[in-house]
């Protein structure tokens, strides 16, 4: 059973990689804080150039309408720079780089 205090946790493939995506944070900002880089340019849903596929679980957007079609909201697509985790994730960001751990 899953610990309903605790944020959803998203893990990037093929990367490997998870982190924590509290519902303050777009699955954008939490990566950051975990030290991992995903494509990202706009960071307000219509460039585009984060759009990655959900394979599992399910967000919210910050904003009314994204810059997704319905058949790739309906395929799993997402825009990580405004959307927020509502269960665990699993997103597929071949781009997504683990960086240093800063000090």
């Amino acid at each position: 059973m899953s610990d309903p205090t605790r944020p959803p946790l998203v893990r990037i493939e093929p990367l490997g990689q998870s982190f924590e995506a509290p519902d303050s944070l777009t699955l954008l900002e939490a990566a950051a804080f975990a030290n991992l880089r995903l494509p990202r340019s706009c960071r307000n849903g219509t460039c585009r150039t984060c759009l990655c596929k959900m394979t599992a679980g399910r967000v919210r957007y910050t904003i009314e309408w994204p810059g997704l079609s319905r058949e790739e909201k309906v395929e799993g697509y997402i825009l990580p720079c405004v959307a927020i985790a509502e269960t665990d994730l699993v997103i597929e960001a071949p781009d997504a780089i683990e960086l240093p751990a800063s000090r």
